[in-house]
């Protein structure tokens, strides 16, 4: 066992946040914690890693267990460069590295046939700390540290780009490289999919799956938590509750659960009333009171049920427009996308040829930066387009929601918000459909600015509601939600009968919404039939079809590779007799094959392909125990012919 909780409370100014958290995490586990913002994930995350202490209650952790936590939106700082900081994690390996090669330089310098008992005394001080170098995977620290950056989007950064520079996502994506190099027994990950792109989010399922350790994750990324977690943790209401499987299952559980729950409580209710009603019936008569004192004894040992607290209010979402358009909906020719200008300007995407037509549901995917929110900006007519042109059909009404939700006016309050654009309408309308997404109370009088993500994003659905728009322009309308809302926003699209045009990387809602996938690159779309999953299955397809790549061609083997072998040989040639020219001849053999994987793992197209990644590096693996017993070979020979 690696940590365990025991009847743990938390509460912050009089308010209840944690309420008898019982809970442990084994070896290997994959926990995915969820609930609604707000609900505390983020409080028992920081009580786990000591960041906070309960009010009461037992916190166990296991003695030598190492954890990595990576907070919600916390980067990396600092004037090193990306290189730099990554080495940080080996200082320990690369300390044996540096004194292995002052070793190897005192050997070399010896006169062997004088200063023999010297030189015996580092040989074996030399292969002891070799072993334990070996150990630490001391040969894979460069190949380690290119495998994680390349993964998690740093393959096109320069080695010595200084971390300042990066921006705040990308100092994020760098603080959870540089725990994934850690490898700790436990890791922690507070939304670790913020700020990730397609690829990424790919190659980081595929190592977490394959993680030698426990993960606790909390996540919205529901296709991430499907993909990962064999265990959910549901916080709510204070309370923990845990249930096997992903989240796909959880989610069948919880509702199995709650049933039965309420089922069992009227029950007991009724057993209740029936028992009371027997005894204000019999108590008073002579021959029925002993009875009725029984019915009073058991009611008294009885175990009150509590009333479950249902499913938590979510927001209401409805669609809803005035007219059809014609059928042909939006069409682009030609179109290209850009951003900036002067010396900035920049084109992100060319030649785009789109039709979408009434009802359709598409869904614009691709790599950061290939101009997706510029795509729906453009057609919207916000910025201008660069080449090519496009066209709305005839009684279109776009409504758009915007990614970064700057349409609105942060000294405005949420209740003026509305106001400022239908004032028309009563108070009590207003306040009704803000109630509708669950901004309520005092919260309507709250200046937008003030307002959480998630409540400015509920506050702009309540607006695109009132827009009445046939056309619905989405970027990436799943951002600051809770998962109970994105959930109702999946059922109100997929109910809308209108037509949506979206920009996500919710991969749960591309599965349940979208009826065609569009995928933007810098010269052109690929358009795909059906659902996210269609998606890849259609990109697989295509892959196996293509001829296979071209083997790499060999690279020349670094400088800094160069002149160590050629010292070792040079050191091996003036100590070595004739008899040990086969063993050296092997040597030199699986040297010549390690520096080969080893080149080709530095590879890009390599560092890209986890899998193609982790099949050389088990190859490596295995060449360098082959060296290291031929190396024990040759010290023996050596000792055994007292050269």
């Amino acid at each position: 066992m690696i940590l365990s909780a025991e009847h743990l409370n938390k509460s912050f100014g009089g308010s209840v946040v944690l309420t008898d958290i019982t809970a442990k995490i084994e070896d290997n586990d994959r926990i995915g914690l969820v609930g609604v913002n707000g609900a505390g994930k983020s409080t028992l995350l920081k009580i786990f890693t000591g960041r906070e202490l309960p009010d009461d209650g037992e916190l166990a952790l296991s003695r030598q267990v190492s954890v990595g936590f990576l907070e919600q939106n916390s980067g990396l700082e600092g004037e090193n460069t990306l290189w730099e900081e990554m080495l940080r994690v080996f200082e320990g390996t690369l300390a044996m590295e540096k004194e292995l090669r002052a070793l190897e330089r005192e050997m070399a310098a010896l006169d062997t046939e004088r200063e023999r008992e010297r030189y015996e005394e580092l040989s074996h001080r030399y292969a002891r700390l070799d072993e334990q170098f070996d150990k630490a995977d001391g040969y894979l620290v460069e190949v380690r540290i290119r495998t994680i950056l390349n993964g998690m989007g740093f393959g096109d950064k320069p080695p010595e780009t200084i971390i300042s520079t990066l921006s705040g996502g990308e100092k994020t994506r760098l603080a959870l490289a540089k725990l994934l190099l850690e490898q700790p027994q436990l890791l922690i990950l507070d939304e670790p999919t913020n700020h990730l792109d397609f690829k990424t989010l790919t190659w980081l399922e595929e190592y977490l799956a394959s993680y030698k350790g426990a993960l606790l994750i909390v996540s919205h990324d529901r296709y991430f938590l499907d993909k990962l977690v064999t265990t959910v943790w549901d916080l709510e209401r204070g309370k923990l509750v845990s249930y096997k499987g992903n989240y796909t299952k959880y989610q069948a559980l919880k509702k199995e659960r709650l049933a039965r729950l309420q089922k069992e409580y009227e029950i007991q209710q009724q057993e209740i009333a029936s028992m009371e009603d027997f005894v204000a019936r019999n108590l008073v008569r002579a021959s029925t009171t002993k009875r009725a004192q029984s019915r009073i004894a058991a009611l008294e040992r009885m175990e009150r049920l509590e009333k479950p607290g249902g499913e938590l209010k979510s927001a209401h979402l409805r669609f809803e427009y005035d007219r059809e358009p014609v059928k042909d909906v939006l069409s682009t020719r030609d179109l290209a996308l850009g951003v900036g200008s002067g010396t900035e300007h920049k084109i992100l995407a060319s030649h785009i040829d789109l039709l979408v037509e009434r009802g359709d549901k598409v869904a614009v995917i691709g790599a950061n930066g290939v101009g997706k929110s510029t795509f729906l900006k453009t057609v919207l007519r916000l910025i201008p387009q660069e080449e090519g042109g496009f066209t709305w059909g005839k009684n279109v009404k776009t409504a758009y929601y915007e990614q970064e939700i700057k349409n609105l006016h942060p000294e405005l309050t949420a209740l003026e918000e509305v106001w400022h654009r239908y004032p028309a309408m009563t108070e009590n309308r207003v306040r009704s459909i803000l109630g509708g997404v669950l901004l309520t109370g005092e919260n309507v009088y709250k200046k937008v600015g003030v307002l959480s993500g998630g409540e400015k994003a509920k506050l702009n659905f309540a607006l695109l509601m009132l827009q009445r728009g046939n056309v619905l322009v989405l970027d990436e309308p799943t951002n600051h939600l809770d998962l109970a809302s994105k959930e109702e926003l999946e059922e109100a699209l997929m109910e809308f009968t209108g037509t949506i045009v979206m920009v996500s990387h919710d991969r749960y809602m591309l599965n349940r919404v979208p009826s065609r996938i569009v995928e933007f690159h810098e010269d052109g779309v690929t358009q795909y039939k059906g659902n996210y999953d269609d998606y890849l299955a259609q990109k697989e397809k295509q892959q196996q079809e293509q001829p296979p790549a071209p083997k790499p061609v060999k690279q020349e083997e670094s400088s800094a590779r160069r002149a160590y072998r050629n010292r070792r040989q040079k050191s091996e040639e003036n100590r070595l007799k004739q008899e040990l020219k086969q063993l050296e001849s092997t040597i030199a053999s699986y040297e010549e094959t390690a520096a080969a994987l080893e080149e080709e793992i530095a590879l890009p197209e390599v560092c890209g392909d986890y899998k193609l990644m982790a099949e050389k590096c088990a190859q490596l693996d295995e060449t360098k125990g082959l060296l290291a017993r031929a190396y024990d070979d040759w010290a023996a020979l050596s000792e055994e012919l007292g050269t």
